[in-house]
């Protein structure tokens, strides 16, 4: 029998005599004047790093797009189909949101398969090994880096991940264009999920810093 999960409905109860109850005029309103808004989030799919729980954001604050390691592949538009770039297109052309953060975090799965040589295919289409692709580059620069351990190469490509993924923004003429006029802004940023720390990217330099450090 296909049984809807008892806890999903467990938690839309609570959400319903909770958040719902204490903020149903703007769910109503959001409803009825649409979205606006003004920060696009590109995070992983990752059910421990989510969003609008570590920036505690309400409903229509952010626009969240979420895949295998937090990546924004490079503009390709050859008709194929791009989860990503169409929701990237939406925020920027539609919504006209004002922020793009690229969040990654610790422990991430997609990154640790991308530095694992000898990772075999999850099925015989293999899609996170092709995703994970296009950090295949930087990933073999860091595993081949002998002197840090495990733990640091995960680190590393983590964050180097984020810059690569802020590069690749950038090649979306929507994306360059704003930015160069100064009405669209890229950041990143990178979660601790044992921590709960947050570290910003310095957009001069690429190093990630703790806010206030």
């Amino acid at each position: 029998m296909n049984r809807f999960p008892d806890r999903l409905l467990n938690g839309y109860r609570n959400f319903m005599a909770g958040r719902y109850s204490e903020q149903h005029l703007r769910y109503k309103a959001l409803a009825e004047t649409g979205q606006k808004p003004k920060t696009l989030v590109i995070a992983c799919c990752d059910s421990r790093a989510a969003p609008e729980t570590i920036f505690d954001s309400g409903p229509g604050e952010l626009f969240v797009v979420r895949n295998v390691a937090n990546l924004v592949p490079p503009y390709e538009p050859d008709g194929q189909f791009h989860a990503t770039s169409a929701a990237l297109e939406f925020a920027v052309q539609s919504l006209k949101v004002s922020d793009i953060v690229v969040m990654g975090h610790g422990r991430c799965g997609g990154i640790s398969a991308a530095l694992d040589p000898d990772a075999e295919p999850l099925s015989p289409g293999d899609f996170i090994g092709k995703w994970m692709g296009m950090l295949k580059p930087v990933a073999e620069q860091i595993q081949n880096a002998e002197i840090l351990t495990a733990g640091e190469r995960q680190r590393a490509l983590e964050r180097v991940s984020i810059r690569n993924s802020l590069a690749n923004l950038r090649t979306f003429p929507c994306v360059r264009i704003l930015e160069e006029r100064g009405r669209l802004q890229l950041h990143g940023a990178w979660f601790d999920i044992s921590t709960g720390e947050l570290w910003i990217m310095d957009a001069k330099t690429g190093d990630f810093q703790r806010p206030g450090t």
